[in-house]
């Protein structure tokens, strides 16, 4: 058989044992592989469009292909992935500049041309709303975002292909803003002439307000019905405002008939949003929906590390552990820590250490320390799961009660400086042992229960002030 017949049987063959949705998604858009023959084997050379795909299709269906197109090759034949190269377009084709200005001519000054390059980027850079720092490789991964990472990878990957509509819900401060950010920049670094669109849902309230004011209500469409990728902040925000729903609902399903992507964030989940109509949130939740929730120590760690590196003056390992150890709330709040750290390094003229770290951060310290005590958890839980603070020291033993209390047992040990006895006394003479099962049981628990972590979350924020 010719090259190009392996190749078309391998995908006939491929059809029938892989899911629809992912071989169309995958395999049926790439070109057909050039099979090379050397003295040491057979390669089949697959030119793949981004960096995304080729990865992808490494990990997941690499070795699947070479042993389809071994058997019916009759010998062994290893894949090998290259990026495909993108073709110039053809003289008098060329897109003509942002600001609608000619082409410079190839006399031009290198600096002329590098003033030109920044007008071209911060007019793409306006066009499009997006940060050009937020990217995937400036995101730091951990188990907190793993799930809201590869969803994020897959859309920017394959736009309008599956989970679509993306919902990412999560605390402030956590990355949510990052990821989106980052899906649009890479999108539009493999395709430039994509129409992308990041705004916060403020904006978008404030675009509807102006055009009904104006009655331009075709001028809103135009701009938002068009879209190839839409990216929107916060629609919390949207409760209470019907027009804007209104609105919103008909530029979703504009952008859904047109296999367009939407990518939404919220503070919380479909179902949990108030005041929002429910032919949205049934639309909200008709993708897929992912939580990005607090860091986990080891990724605090890393954050530290990285963003530390990344300013030119790394951090030792310890003092990153001991930031991270303290500032537990979100990744906001533990960049604020670093920067705090680091200009006092700078200003004292001294190296970073745990010391110089500790003297940097008293004040968030002593708040913490002076705030968080084991009452204001126990009154705070209390409020939170609606049970009496008496409760927590009672000997009652209902769910609804011995839930909560092991929560309040599980951040009192968590949040304050409190030994397992000297906690059980505060709730109600329980002994250290019942204190280290609450423990354990809600710690792990909180890495497998989206949900719980999330209260968690809520509550440690709320007492963190």
């Amino acid at each position: 058989m010719s090259a190009a017949d392996v190749w078309s049987r391998g995908c006939e063959r491929l059809a029938t044992e892989l899911p629809e949705q992912q071989f169309n998604t995958w395999i049926r858009p790439l070109p057909a592989a050039e099979l090379q023959e050397s003295a040491e084997a057979t390669v089949a050379v697959l030119k793949v469009p981004n960096r995304f795909k080729l990865d992808w299709i490494r990990n997941q269906y690499a070795a699947r292909i070479e042993a389809v197109l071994s058997d019916l090759a009759g010998k062994p034949v290893r894949l090998e992935l290259q990026l495909a190269q993108r073709e110039a377009a053809p003289r008098g084709e060329r897109a003509p500049a942002l600001n609608g200005s000619a082409r410079p001519p190839a006399a031009n000054t290198p600096e002329s041309l590098e003033t030109l390059a920044r007008s071209v980027n911060a007019e793409a850079q306006a066009r499009h709303r997006l940060n050009p720092a937020l990217t995937f490789d400036t995101l730091v991964p951990g188990r907190a975002n793993q799930m809201a990472r590869t969803a994020a990878l897959h859309v920017a990957g394959a736009p309008g292909a599956m989970y679509n509509p993306l919902f990412i819900y999560g605390g402030v401060g956590l990355g949510k803003t990052h990821l989106i950010h980052a899906v649009g920049n890479a999108l539009l670094r493999d395709r430039p002439t994509a129409r992308v669109l990041y705004l916060h849902a403020e904006q978008f309230i404030t675009d509807v307000v102006k055009n009904y004011q104006r009655k331009t209500f075709d001028e809103l469409k135009a701009k938002y019905h068009s879209l190839d990728l839409l990216l929107i902040d916060d629609v919390q925000f949207f409760a209470g405002k019907e027009r804007t729903q209104e609105e919103f609902f008909n530029a979703f399903e504009a952008l859904l008939a047109k296999q367009a992507h939407i990518i939404m964030t919220s503070d919380t989940y479909p179902k949990g949003l108030a005041d929002i109509d429910e032919r949205l949130t049934s639309r909200f939740d008709a993708g897929l929906t992912v939580a990005i929730e607090p860091p986990e120590l080891e990724m605090r760690v890393a954050i530290l590390m990285r963003k530390s590196g990344a300013e030119g003056n790394p951090m030792p390992e310890d003092v990153a552990f001991f930031i991270a150890k303290n500032v537990r709330a979100n990744v906001r709040e533990l960049e604020g820590a670093l920067r705090k750290v680091m200009a006092y390094a700078r200003f004292s003229q001294k190296d970073i250490n745990i010391a110089l770290a500790r003297e940097a951060l008293k004040d968030l310290l002593s708040i913490q320390n002076r705030q968080i005590g084991v009452e204001n958890i126990q009154k705070t839980v209390a409020d939170f799961y609606k049970i009496k603070v008496a409760d927590m020291y009672s000997k009652k033993r209902p769910a609804s009660i011995a839930r909560p209390r092991q929560i309040a047992m599980y951040l009192a040990k968590e949040l304050t400086q409190k030994s397992l006895p000297e906690i059980g006394e505060l709730f109600g003479g329980r002994d250290h042992t019942t204190v280290l099962h609450a423990v354990r049981k809600i710690g792990g628990e909180r890495g497998k229960n989206t949900e719980l972590n999330q209260q968690l979350h809520v509550l440690e924020q709320t007492l963190k002030g």
